[in-house]
C-alpha cells in the first residue's frame, strides 16, 4: 500500500496496470488519461514499424492539419502589424471527445483547408499585385528621369556629332549623304540608348563593366529613386537607380542589355519621341492607381482573414497537439482480436489508481457507450520508473538534483533536503544583506506576478530565472541571515547593539589604536569593531576558513548517513555492517576530530593562557607523518588519542575491503524482468496478476571483487579527503565577494558622499546610479550565478557521491499540460 500523504523522502510507489479499452470508447480513455497526467504508456509493439501500426492514417490526417496551422502560425509572426492572437483560455474550447468528437475534427480539418486555401491564393495575388506594382513604379521612374535627361540634352544638341549611318552598312557607303546633309542645323533623328532600373550598390560595378566591354564606346547617365522598394514576401527594402546608356550600333546594344540582365536590370524599352514618351507616362500612372486600388483592397482582405485566424490559432493549436499524442499513445496499444479490444499496459502512481478508475467511468459517459474500460493492477518485479510528486515550490530544487541523475525507484532523495542545504551553502559565499534585499525582493516580484509573468514568453534567460523564482526566494533570505552573521550590508557593518571592543583615543597621529575587549560580547553575529581595523582580514579569513571546514564535514557526514535508511528500504542490513559504519569511523576518526579541535580551539580564550595557540594544519600533517608525536599539544593526551583515530581509520576501511569482498560475492542482485515473461491470468474478480521469471544475473569470482572494493575503498578515502579540501570555496567566494563589493563602494560612491554644492549633489546622484547598476548586474547577477554554479558542485559531487545510488529512470506519464503552447 501507499503512504498515506506524499512526500519527497522517497519516490512514489508505482504500480503496473493493464487496461483493457473498447475500440469505440479508445479516444475518450487517451484524452481523459492526458488530462488527468499520471500514466506512464509502455509500446505494446516494439517490433512493429511506425509505417504499419493501427492509426497511421489518422496520425498523418493530423500531421496534415499541423501543418496547416504552422502555416497560419508563420504568415501571422511574418506580418509587420502584430496581429492580435486570442489566448487559450480566453478562445471557445473545441470538444473532441464524446459522440460529436470524429465531426468536430472533420469540421476543424474542412475549416483549416478553407482557411489555408483563401490565404494561399491571397497571398499569391498580392504578390503578383505587388510585383506588378514595382514594375509600374519603375517604368513611372525611368519615363519621368529619361524625360528629365532629354530636356536637358535638348539644349546641347547642336554639339552632338550627327550620324545617318545603318548600324549594319560599310564604313564609307553614305559619305555623300553625309555631306549633303552636313549643313543642316536642327535634323531629326533616332537615337540609339538602353533604359532601366539597377540596385543603387551594383551600379559602380556595372560602369566597370561596361567600359571594359565597350571599350568606352559609350555614355550613362544614371540618377537615383528615392523611395525604396519594400519586398512583400521578406520585407527586405532595395534602393535602385534608373540609368540610361547610349551606343552606336545592334551589336553594342545587345551587349548592354546582357550585361545588364545578368546584373539582375530591368529593362524597359521607351521611346525617342517626346509625345510618345509623354502618353506613355500617362498610362502607366493610370494603371499604377488602378493596381495600387485593387492591391489595397487584396491586402485589406487578407489582413481581415490573418486576424479571423488569429481568434482561433491557439484553440487549433491545442487541438492538433493533443490529437496527435492520443493517436501516437493509441500506437502503442495491442489489438485484441478475440475480444476486439485494445490492451495497454503502463505505470502509474499506486496512490492515483483510484483516480484513475473515475477518469475512466468519466470517458465511458462521455462517449456515450454502456462498456467500460478495465484496470487490472499486474505484479511484477520489473524496476518501475521514478517519479518525485513536487509543486512549483519544490520544483526547482528537485530538476537541481534530477539534473545530476535519476535517483533509483524507492531511493532516499536528496532534492527534499537541498530545499535547506542548497540556498544555506549559497548564501555563506553570497552573505549580504543588501544584496540579498536585492535578489529577495527580485524574486518576490516574480512570485506575486507569476500568473501573469507565466503566460508571456520570457526567453530562455529570463525564463531560467522565473522558474527558479522559489530558489532565488530562499538565497536572498538565508544571505541575508549570513550577511547578519558577516556583519555586511554593501561592504559596511551594522551597529545593531553595542560593541564588545573599545578603543582608546589615539596619543599621537599615525600611531596604532589597540582595541580591549569590554566586559559583554557582541549577541549575535561579528562585532561591528572588527570593520575598519588592521587585523580584520586576518581574523576573517581563520573565521571562515575553519567554518568552511566544520559545515564541509557536517554536510558530508549528513550525506553519508543517508545511506542507512536506504540499506534499511532495499533489506541490505550487511551493507550497513561492511559499509556504512567503516565509512562514518574513518570520517569521523580523521575529519570529524579536525572539526572538534576548531571547536575547541574557538572555546579557549588564548589570551589568559601562557601557551601559544597551535596550528591545526600542522597538526593533521604530524598526525599522519608522526603518530604519537605531538610538538604543540592543543590539549592533555592528544598523542595517544590520534594514534587511536588512525588506527581506528585503517582497521575500518581494511574491514570494509574484507566483509564487502564476501558481501560483493554473495549478493544477489535486484530481480527483475522483460515485459514479454508477464504473464496474465484471470480470475473470478476480474483482477490479473502476472509473475515474472528471475533474469540470470552475471557472476563474478572472489578476485574481481576485491580489486573493485579496494579501488572503491581508496577512492572513499581520497574523495573524503579533497571533498574537505572542496568546501574551503565557502570561504574562497565569500571573501571574493566581501573584498569586491568593498572595491566596488571604494571606487564609486565613497568619494562623493560629501557633496558640495549643486553640482556635488548631481555627482552623488549619477555616482549613486552607476553604484547601484554595478552592484546588481556585477555582485548580484555575476557573483550570483558564481556562487550558484559553487553550490550546485557541492550537492552534486562532494554529497550525492556520499549515498546516491542512481541508475533510475524518470516517469514520463502521457501529459496534455506539456504540449500546453504558451500564450
Amino acid at each position: 500500500m501507499a503512504d498515506d500523504y506524499p512526500s519527497l523522502l522517497r519516490s512514489e510507489q508505482m504500480s503496473l496496470v493493464q487496461l483493457f479499452v473498447p475500440t469505440e470508447v479508445a479516444h475518450d480513455t487517451v484524452a481523459e488519461l492526458g488530462e488527468l497526467g499520471n500514466m506512464q504508456f509502455k509500446d505494446l509493439n516494439p517490433n512493429v514499424n511506425p509505417f504499419q501500426r493501427s492509426f497511421v492514417g489518422e496520425i498523418r490526417r493530423i500531421d496534415e492539419m499541423a501543418r496547416r496551422v504552422r502555416f497560419f502560425s508563420a504568415q501571422l509572426a511574418a506580418e509587420k502589424d502584430v496581429v492580435p492572437i486570442r489566448p487559450l483560455y480566453d478562445s471557445a474550447p473545441l470538444i473532441t471527445v464524446g459522440p460529436r468528437a470524429a465531426q468536430t475534427i472533420d469540421e476543424l480539418d474542412v475549416t483549416l483547408t478553407e482557411h489555408e486555401s483563401r490565404l494561399v491564393k491571397m497571398n499569391e495575388s498580392y504578390q503578383t499585385l505587388s510585383t506588378r506594382t514595382r514594375e509600374l513604379i519603375e517604368a513611372k521612374h525611368v519615363l519621368r528621369e529619361t524625360a528629365v535627361f532629354f530636356d536637358r540634352a535638348q539644349g546641347q544638341q547642336t554639339d552632338i556629332r550627327t550620324s545617318f549611318d545603318e548600324s549594319s552598312a560599310p564604313l564609307l557607303q553614305h559619305d555623300d549623304r553625309e555631306n549633303q546633309f552636313s549643313s543642316v542645323g536642327n535634323v531629326q533623328f533616332d537615337l540609339e540608348f538602353v533604359t532601366g532600373t539597377l540596385d543603387r550598390a551594383r551600379i559602380p560595378t556595372f560602369e566597370r563593366v561596361l567600359w571594359r566591354v565597350l571599350r568606352g564606346n559609350l555614355y550613362m547617365n544614371h540618377t537615383d529613386i528615392v523611395e525604396p522598394f519594400v519586398d512583400p514576401a521578406t520585407g527586405s527594402e532595395t534602393r535602385k537607380n534608373v540609368f540610361i546608356i547610349f551606343a552606336h550600333g545592334d551589336a553594342l546594344l545587345a551587349k548592354i542589355r546582357k550585361v545588364a540582365e545578368s546584373m539582375g536590370a530591368t529593362l524597359y524599352p521607351i521611346d525617342a519621341n517626346a509625345d510618345k514618351r509623354a502618353e506613355a507616362l500617362r498610362e502607366v500612372s493610370v494603371r499604377l492607381e488602378d493596381i495600387e486600388t485593387v492591391l489595397y483592397n487584396t491586402g485589406s482582405n487578407r489582413r481581415s482573414e490573418i486576424v479571423k485566424i488569429g481568434e482561433s490559432l491557439r484553440s487549433w493549436q491545442d487541438v492538433v497537439k493533443k490529437e496527435k499524442l492520443i493517436y501516437e499513445t493509441l500506437n502503442l496499444f495491442n489489438y485484441d482480436v478475440r475480444r476486439k479490444t485494445l490492451i495497454a499496459e503502463g505505470w502509474v502512481p499506486t496512490r492515483d489508481i483510484t483516480t484513475i478508475q473515475v477518469a475512466l467511468r468519466s470517458a465511458t459517459e462521455e462517449s456515450g457507450t454502456s462498456v467500460p474500460p478495465i484496470l487490472h493492477e499486474l505484479r511484477t518485479s520489473k524496476t518501475p520508473p521514478t517519479y518525485h510528486r513536487t509543486n512549483k515550490f519544490t520544483e526547482g530544487f528537485q530538476t537541481i538534483m534530477d539534473s545530476y541523475g535519476i535517483a533509483a525507484y524507492q531511493e532516499i532523495n536528496p532534492g527534499l533536503f537541498a530545499v535547506v542545504t542548497f540556498p544555506f551553502l549559497f548564501a555563506i559565499m553570497f552573505g549580504d544583506i543588501g544584496h540579498g534585499f536585492i535578489i529577495l525582493f527580485a524574486a518576490l516580484y516574480m512570485i506575486l506576478a507569476e500568473r501573469k509573468l507565466a503566460k508571456q514568453d520570457l526567453g530562455e534567460i529570463v525564463g531560467q530565472f522565473f522558474f527558479g523564482r522559489y530558489i532565488i526566494l530562499l538565497m536572498g533570505a538565508f544571505s541575508i541571515y549570513t550577511g547578519l552573521m558577516y556583519n555586511d550590508i554593501f561592504s559596511k557593518s551594522l551597529h545593531l547593539w553595542h560593541s564588545g571592543w573599545n578603543f582608546p583615543g589615539a596619543e599621537g597621529v599615525g600611531s596604532k589604536i589597540v582595541g580591549t575587549i569590554g566586559s559583554h560580547r557582541y549577541p549575535f553575529g561579528l562585532d561591528p569593531g572588527w570593520h575598519g581595523a588592521d587585523n580584520n582580514l586576518v581574523f576573517v579569513n581563520s573565521y571562515k576558513m575553519k567554518m568552511s571546514i566544520v559545515l564541509g564535514v557536517i554536510h558530508m557526514t549528513f550525506a553519508l548517513c543517508l545511506q542507512v535508511p536506504n540499506h534499511i528500504k532495499f533489506k541490505r542490513p550487511v551493507d550497513i555492517y561492511a559499509n556504512f559504519i567503516p565509512q562514518i569511523i574513518f570520517l569521523m576518526s580523521i575529519f570529524g576530530y579536525l572539526v572538534i579541535t576548531i571547536l575547541y580551539k574557538w572555546s579557549v580564550d588564548w589570551s589568559q593562557t601562557d601557551v601559544k595557540p597551535p596550528s591545526l594544519l600542522v597538526m593533521l600533517i604530524s598526525m599522519f607523518l608522526s603518530p604519537g608525536t605531538v610538538e604543540e599539544p592543543l590539549y592533555r593526551g592528544q598523542g595517544p588519542i590520534q594514534v587511536v583515530l588512525l588506527l581506528l581509520a585503517a582497521v575500518c576501511e581494511m574491514k570494509k575491503i574484507h566483509d564487502q569482498g564476501y558481501v560483493g560475492l554473495n549478493h544477489e542482485g535486484p530481480r527483475d524482468s522483460s515485459d514479454e515473461a508477464l504473464e496474465g491470468e484471470e480470475e473470478g474478480n476480474g483482477r490479473a496478476i502476472a509473475e515474472a521469471a528471475d533474469e540470470e544475473h552475471e557472476e563474478h569470482d572472489f578476485g574481481e571483487v576485491v580489486i573493485h572494493q579496494i579501488i572503491h575503498t581508496i577512492e572513499f578515502c581520497l574523495g573524503c579527503i579533497s571533498h574537505t579540501a572542496s568546501y574551503l570555496r565557502l570561504w574562497a567566494l565569500s571573501l571574493a565577494h566581501a573584498q569586491l563589493s568593498e572595491v566596488l563602494w571604494s571606487m564609486t560612491i565613497e568619494g562623493f558622499l560629501n557633496p558640495a554644492g549643486v553640482i556635488g549633489w548631481i555627482a552623488l546622484i549619477i555616482i549613486s546610479a552607476l553604484w547601484f547598476v554595478l552592484t546588481i548586474f556585477i555582485l548580484c547577477i555575476m557573483e550570483g550565478l558564481s556562487a550558484f554554479l559553487h553550490a550546485l558542485r557541492l550537492h552534486w559531487v562532494e554529497a550525492n557521491s556520499k549515498h546516491f545510488e542512481g541508475g533510475g529512470h524518470a516517469f514520463t506519464p502521457l501529459s496534455f499540460a506539456n504540449a500546453e503552447f504558451k500564450e
